[in-house]
Order: C-alpha cells, then sequence, then structure tokens
C-alpha cells in the first residue's frame, strides 16, 4: 500500500482556511494562521500544508 504525501500549497495570505478539499466528504472548515517565523502551517484534519509565497521563493533562490 502507498501513502500519499500531504498535499502543499502556496498562499499570499497569512492566515487561509482549509476544509479538505472534498466538499462533502471533506472536513469542517477550520481558519489557520501562518507562523510569521516559519511562514508554514499544516492542517490538524488533513495534514495539507500551507507555505506562503514569500518564503517558498526564498526557498527556491
Amino acid at each position: 500500500m502507498t501513502i500519499e504525501a500531504p498535499e502543499t500549497e502556496v498562499v499570499t495570505s497569512w492566515r487561509v482556511a482549509c476544509d479538505g478539499g472534498e466538499g462533502a466528504l471533506g472536513h469542517p472548515r477550520v481558519w489557520l494562521s501562518l507562523d510569521r517565523e516559519t511562514g508554514e502551517v499544516e492542517c490538524g484534519y488533513c495534514d495539507k500544508k500551507f507555505i506562503h509565497a514569500s518564503v517558498a521563493a526564498k526557498a527556491q533562490g
């Protein structure tokens, strides 16, 4: 059995909403605040990781 890696999304806001992205099969909508030092946050329900665009740009170059 293969386990897929959690989804990662680059965002431009420091506060994001996550509902699992599966409509009725997802999870309750939760609001998450990205850590100002790391620029990241992970959803406690689905493990989706949100990364702020400013941090993602630094990591690439």
